[in-house]
């Protein structure tokens, strides 16, 4: 599914890998994020994506040109979940409005895990 926006001078169609990417990048900068999770996580197992697998942690949908954006993430442990979470959800608001134009309506986040860095 894309986001389709029409102007004086033609069609813009944005995919929603596009939305995902910039909302993944966008989160990695937050302080206390290790990563994306699979968001296909089943009975407590996780697994830790790579940088290149970024938007796998990630699921966008577009609904009324508005989006909605579900990001399942690895925490450090030692941080306050609802504290990250909030700047997360700030961040990726931002990032997304402002790069692409397009409103985002919810961030949801889900906790996959918490890590022990060294």
């Amino acid at each position: 599914m894309s986001v389709n926006m029409l102007n004086e001078n033609g069609n813009i169609t944005i995919d929603d890998q596009v939305f995902a990417t910039l909302a993944g990048l966008a989160a990695m900068e937050c302080y206390g994020v290790v990563g994306m999770a699979s968001k296909n996580a089943t009975e407590g197992i996780f697994e830790l994506l790579k940088r290149e697998q970024l938007t796998k942690g990630i699921k966008v949908t577009a609904a009324e040109d508005k989006l909605n954006i579900d990001l399942y993430i690895v925490l450090q442990y030692g941080v306050r979940i609802s504290t990250v979470a909030e700047n997360i959800i700030s961040r990726i608001k931002y990032s997304v409005e402002n790069y692409s134009g397009v409103l985002v309506n919810n961030v949801n986040i889900f906790v996959q895990g918490v890590r022990v860095q060294k």
